[in-house]
């Protein structure tokens, strides 16, 4: 591979996203190895505690659906509410994402929430950047890295979301979902899914790759890079029209030799977000944290940390959908006064 952190060929543009997955494996092991086993168990095991959700409030259900088209598996899980009063048409929907390495398994705290309070989560699992790239000789890992963050991989993975929600809809639990409603959610690599997903724009083989979906009416976007190598954030995501929510903390940090991105290239990415469609937006930054507090380990970005920026994530995540939805204008206000103690800045642009 050319140098990933410098001068992109076309083909290796994506590449650096892998890095991503490979530092947060990289830096868990180090920091693993300084720190008591037990008390590590033990705190993991508190802080999941904090994120619970009553079981009696949500169902799930799995998917093995398969894109014959492309001759690729496209895994998901359902999260449902699990209220007796469903009826038809009535239960908006969000779509997620994983980051690289993930799985449908994952960011379950999410999913579960939004269940438990009348939104069904759909989580989907993209196989070229999974959890199966850990998996294997690791002498060959960087290349399995690289393999996942190609061009190719970055629109299969806004394939496997659209093929996953046309699915789910033609489905019997289709039927339940409020169609006018669906929102579009992912993490890091996930997030850049998402911002495909809602009209960002990339030029890639000097061609102008535009797939916006337009059944989704919101994003939220959870620790999103750069487009790296890609150009400016203005010229890619200046002309997304929905309504998004922009999720970060101080220390989302991505480390790796010859290369660094933090906060700012979060922060820019937000500040360009809608630019010249002046659609809604809101920011959230944590202190302190991490890159991947926001993913389903409990322990990255401090023992106590970590389960509070959780819970607060989750609450945000339902403010912005009922403010979007029109149900609570005074949502988001009330959830950035509940935790002032957390932030580090909170901004809602509705124009």
């Amino acid at each position: 591979m050319a140098n990933p952190f410098g001068g992109f060929a076309s083909q290796h543009r994506w590449a650096v996203l892998a890095t991503l997955g490979l530092a947060v494996l990289c830096v868990s092991a180090a920091a693993s190895a300084t720190v008591d086993t037990a008390s590590t168990a033990q705190a993991s095991a508190d802080a999941a505690e904090l994120v619970s959700v009553d079981p009696s409030l949500f169902t799930t259900q799995t998917f093995q659906w398969r894109d014959v088209a492309r001759g690729r598996s496209v895994p998901a899980r359902l999260y449902l509410p699990a209220s007796p009063k469903l009826g038809e048409g009535t239960v908006p929907l969000v779509v997620f994402s994983h980051g690289i390495g993930g799985s449908m398994d994952g960011y379950s705290y999410l999913g579960r929430f939004f269940a438990a309070h009348g939104y069904a989560s759909l989580h989907v699992q993209h196989v070229g950047s999974d959890r199966l790239i850990w998996w294997g000789n690791p002498l060959t890992l960087a290349s399995r890295l690289s393999n996942a963050a190609q061009h190719t991989e970055a629109l299969d993975r806004v394939k496997d979301v659209k093929f996953a929600l046309d699915s789910l809809l033609a489905g019997p639990a289709g039927k339940i979902m409020d169609v006018k409603h669906i929102t579009a959610a992912g993490h890091s690599y996930g997030a850049n899914t998402t911002m495909l997903l809602v009209g960002a724009k990339v030029d890639m083989n000097g061609s102008t790759v535009w797939v916006k979906d337009p059944r989704f009416s919101a994003a939220i976007l959870i620790s999103a890079p750069p487009f790296y190598g890609l150009g400016e954030p203005i010229k890619i995501v200046s002309g997304i029209d929905v309504p998004t929510l922009h999720i970060t903390a101080t220390a989302d940090d991505i480390q790796i030799p010859g290369y660094s991105s933090g906060v700012a290239d979060r922060l820019a990415l937000y500040k360009a977000t809608g630019a010249s469609t002046q659609a809604a937006k809101v920011l959230a930054v944590f202190k302190n944290g991490s890159h991947s507090i926001f993913t389903e380990r409990m322990g990255t970005g401090g023992a106590a940390l970590n389960p509070q920026v959780k819970v607060a994530t989750r609450q945000l995540a339902l403010a912005f959908l009922t403010w979007v939805h029109g149900r609570d204008a005074a949502a988001l206000e009330r959830w950035s006064g509940q935790n002032t103690l957390l932030l580090s800045q909170f901004e809602k642009a509705a124009f």
